[in-house]
């Protein structure tokens, strides 16, 4: 790649021992790394991976990490199945510092597009909060796209600057991910037109600047004994260890427990930079004592639901009910009370009642599974209907019953359908088909 900036080329020289510049240099002129992260919410390692045949070598700071050589993965049905999500390998490190378990509170501040907060989700299984927030409104509502896509139960989608969550939830937090904004050097060779435009000394000040604010209100949300990383996809010091150094300075109620730094020369990915670090002592703002919601569903809303779950379900499927404006939801435990903050996703979106009924969501098929379902029509990447249905089109199976069935690719669910005699009009989101 000769477009490199010049002063990124003399910078990196000043970073770098000068053995290492030749190897650095040529790593611009080949091919960037794919990776993929099968989604362990859906099934084991095994049964994914025999599913998906485009899976290459481990990555080996993510269990679920793999290498992929294939480019068109957003087209596969098990993509729309959510059995995967296509993340650059060296992005995957960051993530795993945290060590997230189940029932744990969890925040990542920066969240868009989704891919190290999906992570932590997965690691927590459905047990605990884990808050995904994404000050852009529109990137958020891709992030929100993505947790219904993976069949993530105990998520919060929120739109916020740090600022505005800072002041509501303080020391709340078991463990916090930032994942900054931040120059983009590490991704030269991924998004060459972009990330180049946009790079420049300046442009490296101001994001180091707003790094250091972000941190700042990170740190007021995470309790005492909390862990919080901080990660950038950038080589720029100022960005990285730089960052840390200052970061300590100001903070001394935190402490650094390890950093890691990927340089493409030496490992199979991207440029990447994590840092991981405990709260030692309290801050002197006080912490936040917030208010859990109490699930409220009105009689006729809970009755279509549950008419509804008696059809398609084996056994109950949902216990912590709702209504939102004929919108049900199920809430995740525990979950706090979000008035004031602008939400786009909690818990489960399970559908609308309409006319005494319940119009089923996207989110519910894709968070249920075929073994819990008593109607199903389940199709293979050989059978045509699969492509009908994905293209929004009306399908036909003799053996399901009449009424609400799931969609599904051999055996993961892509969507609802409603049958009448052998007939199954689509019931995929208009703006999911395929064109």
């Amino acid at each position: 790649m000769t477009n490199l900036p010049a002063a990124f080329i003399e910078k990196m020289k000043k970073q770098l021992p000068e053995n290492e510049w030749e190897a650095f240099f040529a790593v611009y002129e080949k091919k960037p790394f794919k990776g993929v992260r099968i989604n362990p919410l859906k099934g084991g390692r095994y049964a994914l991976s025999a599913l998906l045949p485009f899976l290459g070598e481990r990555v080996v700071w993510e269990e679920n990490g793999y290498y992929t050589a294939e480019e068109k993965l957003g087209s596969s049905p098990f993509h729309a199945a959510g059995l995967f999500y296509s993340q650059e390998p060296s992005a995957m490190c960051a993530a795993p510092l945290l060590e997230a378990k189940e029932g744990e509170r969890i925040l990542d501040l920066c969240s868009a597009p989704g891919g190290k907060g999906t992570q932590l989700a997965c690691q927590m299984n459905g047990k605990g909060i884990i808050v995904l927030n994404e000050p852009v409104f529109a990137r958020a509502k891709i992030l929100s796209q993505n947790v219904e896509r993976l069949g993530i139960k105990n998520a919060v989608v929120t739109s916020e600057l740090p600022e505005a969550l800072s002041a509501r939830f303080g020391g709340y937090f078991d463990k916090i991910l930032v994942d900054a904004p931040c120059s983009g050097e590490g991704m030269f060779r991924k998004n060459a037109e972009e990330a180049l435009t946009e790079w420049s000394e300046e442009n490296v000040a101001l994001c180091a600047e707003r790094q250091k604010y972000i941190l700042h209100e990170a740190t007021k949300m995470l309790r005492v004994g909390g862990r919080l990383v901080y990660s950038t996809c950038t080589f720029a010091e100022e960005e990285d260890e730089g960052q840390v150094c200052d970061y300590l300075k100001n903070h001394p109620q935190m402490r650094l427990i390890k950093q890691e730094k990927l340089y493409p020369h030496k490992v199979d990915g991207e440029g990447h930079f994590a840092a991981l670090f405990e709260k030692v002592e309290r801050d002197s703002e006080w912490d936040t004592r917030l208010k859990e919601i109490k699930p409220w569903c009105s009689r006729d809303a809970e009755k279509a639901y549950r008419d509804f779950e008696k059809t398609v379900f084996k056994e109950k499927f949902a216990y912590r009910l709702h209504e939102v404006n004929g919108m049900l939801y199920e809430l995740p435990r525990e979950v706090f009370d979000w008035k004031g903050v602008q939400v786009l996703r909690v818990g489960v979106r399970l559908g609308e009642v309409k006319n005494g009924r319940l119009e089923p969501s996207h989110s519910l098929a894709l968070c249920a599974r075929k073994e819990d379902c008593v109607n199903v029509v389940d199709l293979t990447t050989e059978d045509a209907r699969l492509e009908k249905y994905l293209r929004g089109e009306v399908i036909e199976d003799a053996t399901v019953r009449n009424g609400w069935c799931v969609v599904c690719v051999h055996g993961y669910p892509v969507g609802w359908g409603k049958a009448v005699n052998g007939v199954v009009k689509n019931h995929l989101p208009k703006g999911l088909r395929k064109n």
